[in-house]
């Protein structure tokens, strides 16, 4: 696994499989899950990575113990 922060355009990257072939990318909000062929997770990029994070810092503190909701709220 290798992580990369683009702190100028404030995308995360997170490479899954060093030497995966990307096939096609699917979007849902501020995560892009580009994948092969065979549906194998390749890289993510979380846009506004800043954000996100930062989200996911509350939600964690919030929810000790408990599940944490995936959508925002």
């Amino acid at each position: 696994m290798k992580i990369n922060y683009d702190r100028q355009e404030d995308i995360l990257m997170i490479e899954m499989v060093a030497e995966g072939i990307i096939d096609h990318a699917e979007h849902t909000g501020s995560i892009i899950a580009h994948l092969s062929s065979e549906g194998q997770l390749v890289v993510l990029e979380i846009l506004d990575a800043s954000e996100f994070l930062a989200s996911l810092i509350k939600a964690t503190l919030r929810h000790q113990g408990k599940d944490i909701p995936l959508s925002a709220s």
